[in-house]
């Protein structure tokens, strides 16, 4: 690498600064400088690069395309100094593995597991976040975030967990036998949707089905749904694999079901993986195969 033409390293990290916070002066409280030098820093960055890296056109502060190629690659690179920083001195040793899922998947998959990984592992403290929210990776605590999809997010790696599609489910009281040819014939049944954003919900979305329901659908959080599809409370659209001893028992009838290919994936960022991630990740895979092993 020719350093002597490499930008000035407090340059790049202000910049990023900048690009990750989108304002100068809370990038500037970020590195604890003045908001002033924030904007100096970036000058001279552009300057010795010959490039606009920051479009001051508009009211509000903009990176320009150039501008952000340049921040995707020093997020990226900034993560992976600090990863490797952390895994050779254990700085990061003792804190909790953060785990990032949706409602869904944690309520009807992962907490009943998570038991287990406890036992295995009592020394590993674990901190749940569940948000329909794809909760940035890039830089942040995130160690690995259980996603549903079709595993192609830029700049991370991921392997696919559970491939199972979306399925649109209820219980024979409420539907009876019907051949329902259409999802438009159920419109005016009640329907049980995940309130706020899931997975769920964006596929009900993406085929325009979630404009057209009556006015007669419940929002519940996404651990009371099932529960409520059980009971005969409302249709339900959740992932087969959380359905399927349902369905085979007869208390709930399949009416529907996606031909995409998608699923859960677990992702991570590249790079090296401290202890507890590693344990984990191989602790998850080993409970995906046994629960196929037991169907």
């Amino acid at each position: 690498m020719d350093w002597l033409g490499f930008p000035p390293l407090s340059a790049l990290r202000a910049f990023s600064a900048l690009a990750e916070t989108g304002a100068v002066v809370a990038a500037g409280e970020k590195l604890n400088v003045s908001h002033a030098a924030i904007s100096q820093q970036i000058k001279t960055l552009e300057a010795h690069m010959g490039l606009k890296l920051v479009d001051r056109s508009g009211r509000s502060l903009s990176l320009t395309p150039e501008g952000q190629q340049l921040a995707d690659a020093l997020a990226q690179g900034f993560d992976v100094i600090a990863q490797k920083i952390n895994a050779l001195t254990g700085a990061d040793a003792n804190r909790p593995l953060h785990i990032a899922t949706t409602p869904m998947l944690a309520a009807a998959w992962l907490m009943p597991q998570l038991g287990g990984f406890h036992t295995a592992f009592p020394e590993v403290n674990l901190i749940l976040s569940t948000s329909p929210r794809v909760e940035p990776m890039e830089t942040g605590t995130i160690d690995v975030a259980l996603r549903y999809g079709a595993g192609d997010w830029p700049r991370l790696d991921s392997e696919p967990l559970i491939m199972s599609p979306m399925v649109v489910v209820a219980a024979p009281c409420l539907v009876g036998d019907q051949d329902y040819q259409t999802l438009d014939e159920l419109a005016d049944f009640p329907w049980l949707l995940d309130a706020g954003l899931s997975e769920a919900n964006n596929w009900l979305a993406g085929i325009g089905t979630l404009k057209k329901l009556s006015q007669g659908s419940i929002q519940l959080p996404g651990n009371l749904l099932l529960d409520g599809a059980r009971d005969g409370q409302g249709i339900a659209v959740t992932v087969r694999t959380f359905v399927e001893k349902d369905l085979q028992a007869g208390r709930l009838r399949l009416l529907f079901e996606s031909d995409a290919v998608k699923g859960y994936h677990i992702v991570t960022r590249p790079g090296v993986q401290r202890p507890a991630l590693r344990n984990f990740l191989k602790w998850l895979r080993k409970q995906v195969k046994t629960c196929e092993m037991a169907k």
